[in-house]
């Protein structure tokens, strides 16, 4: 490494570091050893990690907690500084020149207001080989991490661990563990004797049980395969049969065959989509993904998945940063959510569900970024666009805010026709069927709200709203056991909500007493 020099200036805390090329960019991570005292600020202060800032080509400032006695530069001849790897973006760049930004942003002929190349934004892989784990930066690096080094140890290049082979990938888009038979397989990968030059349609996997050995000899279940469909690997998944592999137009089923071959391929399905490498989830044996236009399951064969609210979801969707997709399983539910930005939005705030028990969707606003299903963790964890992961499908207040507050509950049906809206019908009598187990508060109540209208291109000219209580909790729960109302139309929508704090409540199959009357 080039030579490393601290120099500080009297009074200040700022510390700035030369070193020649240094690669780093604005709030990576460097750790030094080896300094001594410089300005009168302690080599402990320095011998450790910090956060650099304020780069040039060669110098960057790290910050301590000693203000300099005074202007120095210095720092010893037996310096070594550990860089991190450089921080991704977190928005895709969408790049410069002719087709960046959204059409039609300016006057014609005027200059693209990107000045960014085009860029991806950062997404990981990880899978646990053991108690230890193997990770893959996309398009990048692939890291080990040795759980025996302890929680403090970090992660290092593959290829640079002892024993290691030549042709050991360097560069993949996905990376994951065979469960069945613990081969380490990496997806749009550098391949044997190209190592460096990432192949996108190249599948590689290292010898059973050995993530070092990836040179394909006589005596060991190494190999690869390769792709005759698409342009590049998306993304992969595995189930409890096989492993499916997307690329941009097609999916193939990746199989343990044994020897001679270890691994087979065959094509699924040619002219399907997938939205984003994050955008699969399986359940079992079925595997459901959002596609650029469609939503598809798995089960054998590929189908698109009907779709009620799919004009809603793609319709209002930012394509530009769809890398940013991801779906989560939540089981305890029977629930598949995608999480994905809407046109105003660089970041994510929506979600789409698909309840596969019930073969129903539903869609509302939430800003999270990644999702963890209960398994180790008694309730699914998800990460927020605030930093702060938060337990779901656990309490009944929104504890994203300081004090906790009242959950803003609802959900709403969409129009219910009477009679197909030939005729106008009377709603006399709501029979509610409603449970609030789970509560914390002792008198939960939620509201039911009837809309009414009368064309189906109009809006909903009438609506009541009626209270439901819990009367009591022994010898079985009770509740408001009917409500009155008088409203008249062709169609209405029922809406549950709530914003009381401590309430949960579940729906059921709620009564509408209707009556004809008449057609004018």
């Amino acid at each position: 490494m080039s030579t490393i020099t601290f120099s500080t200036l009297t009074g200040s805390n700022v510390v700035t570091t030369t070193i020649s090329g240094h690669g780093a960019i604005e709030n990576a991570y460097v750790t030094f050893s080896g300094v001594e005292d410089v300005g009168g600020i302690p080599a402990s202060e320095i011998n450790a990690e910090h956060s650099i800032s304020n780069v040039t080509s060669n110098t960057f400032d790290i910050i301590v907690s000693t203000n300099a006695a005074s202007d120095a530069t210095g720092g010893g001849s037996n310096i070594t500084a550990e860089f991190q790897i450089n921080p991704g973006l977190d928005t895709t760049v969408a790049g410069n020149g002719w087709g960046a930004g959204n059409w039609g942003r300016g006057t014609w002929g005027s200059a693209a207001d990107i000045s960014a190349s085009s860029d991806q934004l950062r997404l990981w892989t990880h899978d646990n080989f053991g108690e230890d784990l193997i990770l893959n930066v996309y398009d990048s690096g692939i890291f080990y991490w040795d759980k025996s080094g302890g929680l403090d140890s970090r992660a290092v290049p593959l290829n640079s661990l002892l024993g290691a082979d030549s042709n050991t990938p360097t560069i993949a888009r996905k990376i994951l563990i065979s469960d069945r038979d613990r081969h380490v397989i990496a997806f749009a990968c550098d391949g044997v004797g190209t190592i460096g030059t990432q192949d996108p349609l190249l599948i590689r996997f290292s010898d059973q049980e050995n993530p070092l050995d990836w040179t394909p000899t006589a005596t060991n279940t190494a190999g690869d395969l390769r792709l005759s469909s698409g342009s590049g690997i998306i993304t992969a998944v595995e189930t409890r049969q096989q492993i499916l592999v997307w690329t941009d137009v097609s999916l193939h089923g990746m199989q343990f065959l044994g020897a001679p071959f270890t691994f087979g391929i065959g094509l699924i399905s040619e002219n399907v989509t997938i939205m984003s490498p994050n955008s699969a989830v399986a359940v079992d044996d079925t595997v459901y993904w959002m596609g650029a236009e469609e939503f598809y399951v798995y089960t054998g064969g590929v189908q698109k998945l009907p779709c009620s609210v799919r004009q809603y979801v793609f319709n209002d969707f930012n394509l530009n940063q769809s890398e940013k997709v991801f779906s989560g399983l939540n089981a305890s539910f029977g629930e598949i959510w995608w999480f994905y930005p809407s046109s105003d939005s660089d970041n994510i705030d929506r979600y789409v569900v698909y309840n596969y028990e019930q073969q129903i969707w539903y869609y509302g606003n939430l800003a999270r970024t990644a999702w963890l299903d209960r398994g180790i963790n008694q309730f699914p964890i998800a990460a927020g666009t605030d930093r702060y992961l938060y337990f779901h499908e656990f309490g009944q207040s929104d504890g994203s805010t300081v004090p906790d507050s009242a959950i803003d509950a609802h959900i709403e049906s969409s129009q219910i026709d009477i009679q197909d809206g030939e005729n106008f019908a009377f709603i006399r009598r709501i029979i509610p069927d409603i449970t609030f187990d789970g509560s914390t508060t002792d008198s939960p109540n939620a509201n039911l709200v009837l809309k009414a209208r009368n064309f189906p291109g109009g809006n909903y000219l009438n609506s009541q709203t009626a209270g439901v209580d819990r009367t009591a909790t022994v010898p079985v729960e009770q509740f408001t056991d009917q409500v009155n109302v008088r409203l008249r139309g062709r169609s209405f929508a029922l809406r549950v909500e709530s914003d009381q704090e401590g309430v949960a409540w579940r729906l059921g199959s709620p009564r509408v007493e209707i009556r004809p009357d008449g057609k004018r």
